[in-house]
């Protein structure tokens, strides 16, 4: 049994969709893979913010939806994978689809957040907030592996398990870099309350990196600290930033965040750490 979020109000629905510029539909698949590719192109994965709402507002846990609004709307923000993929699937219960919020386990249980989402009348994994091409929902009903490809990286989702757990994989250049295990069970958001003040620690991986993913229908832009790296096709090209100064540059020229902003941000990392790690 689904177990319902807390209600998103007509107001904020209206606002969110006009972010996305989709127009209100009822639930069907053409309808649902139009949201997700909206979402993962208008809102970036990124952490600039969480490092900078830490900072100026002592956020310990999920910013409110409006705030979350706000930061797209004027600053170009996104979210780390809790903000977008909770945030979404918020969005996608409002309209009336029936989905499902479920935790995700990598080295630790519960650090990663996805929804499972059945609609005519297939099931889908919807992920928005991996940093990742994961451009139109992931059918999670397959008996074979489901292969998403992009520059030097690989993702591949297996098939279900006799439980119903099933496992993303990211490969970089034939190596597993990292991967996490979907648990089917539906859970609440309060269920991840700890995880996420934990994330906010001043050892934990968003406090200590700098990590922002922007995609388009065809292509990615990813600043990963000292590192700018375009992908098409199955070619990345990465070039080398010598400074925070260009790191600042790099944030505002392609993602467009003021620059007041990642100056904070790098300014509270004393050094950067591998997200891939």
């Amino acid at each position: 049994m689904n177990i319902p979020p807390p209600e998103m109000t007509s107001d904020l629905r209206e606002r969110y969709l006009n972010i996305l510029c989709v127009q209100k539909q009822n639930p069907c698949t053409s309808a649902l893979y139009e949201l997700v590719q909206a979402q993962v192109i208008k809102v970036p994965f990124e952490n600039i913010s969480k490092l900078y709402y830490k900072k100026h507002h002592n956020l310990q846990g999920l910013p409110d939806l409006e705030r979350y609004l706000e930061g797209i709307e004027s600053f170009h923000f996104g979210g780390t994978c809790f903000c977008n993929n909770y945030f979404f699937y918020q969005l996608l219960a409002s309209l009336g689809y029936q989905i499902k919020l479920c935790g995700a386990d990598m080295l630790n249980p519960d650090v990663h957040l996805v929804s499972v989402i059945t609609v005519e009348p297939r099931d889908y994994l919807i992920d928005v907030g991996y940093a990742a091409p994961f451009l139109t929902p992931m059918p999670h009903d397959l008996k074979t592996d489901y292969i998403i490809i992009l520059g030097r990286n690989q993702y591949v989702l297996k098939p279900q398990d006799a439980r119903g757990y099933s496992q993303m994989e990211l490969y970089r250049e034939g190596s597993l870099k990292q991967s996490y295990i979907v648990n089917p069970l539906p859970r609440q958001i309060q269920e991840f309350d700890h995880i996420i003040v934990e994330s906010y620690r001043e050892d934990s991986t968003f406090m200590n990196a700098l990590l922002l993913a922007r995609f388009f229908p065809d292509r990615s832009l990813v600043l990963h600290n000292l590192s700018l790296i375009e992908s098409q096709g199955t070619v990345s090209r990465s070039r080398n930033l010598t400074s925070r100064d260009e790191i600042i540059q790099a944030a505002f020229e392609y993602f467009a965040i003021p620059k007041e902003f990642t100056k904070e941000a790098v300014n509270e990392i004393e050094q950067f750490s591998d997200v891939w790690s």
